[in-house]
C-alpha cells in the first residue's frame, strides 16, 4: 500500500513539472500575442495525443495521468487558439 502512495506521489511530481512546462509558453504567446514559430501540426497530433492519455487515464483511473493530461490538453488547445487568433488580427498602424 505504502509503495502505490509513493508511485502516486511521484506521478503527481512528474505531472506537475511536464505540465506547467507549458505555462512560460502559453504566456509568452499571450504577451507577445502571436504564435509566430508555433508549429500548428506539432500541437495539433501534440494535444491529439494528450487528449487519448487523458482517455486512458479515465480508462484506468490512473489520477495522475487523469490531472496531468486534463490540464496539458487546456493549455496546449490555448496556444493553438491564440495562435490562430492573433494570426488573423489585422497589424495596428
Amino acid at each position: 500500500m505504502a509503495m502505490a502512495l509513493d508511485a502516486d506521489l511521484l506521478g503527481f511530481i512528474a505531472a506537475f513539472c511536464t505540465t506547467f512546462s507549458f505555462v512560460p509558453q502559453v504566456l509568452l504567446v499571450w504577451r507577445r500575442r502571436s504564435g509566430e514559430g508555433i508549429s500548428t501540426g506539432m500541437y495539433l497530433i501534440f494535444s491529439l495525443g494528450v487528449f487519448l492519455w487523458l482517455c486512458y487515464g479515465v480508462l484506468t483511473n490512473a489520477g495522475p495521468v487523469i490531472a496531468a493530461n486534463a490540464v496539458t490538453l487546456l493549455l496546449a488547445l490555448c496556444v493553438l487558439a491564440m495562435k490562430w487568433r492573433f494570426g488573423r488580427a489585422r497589424p495596428r498602424c
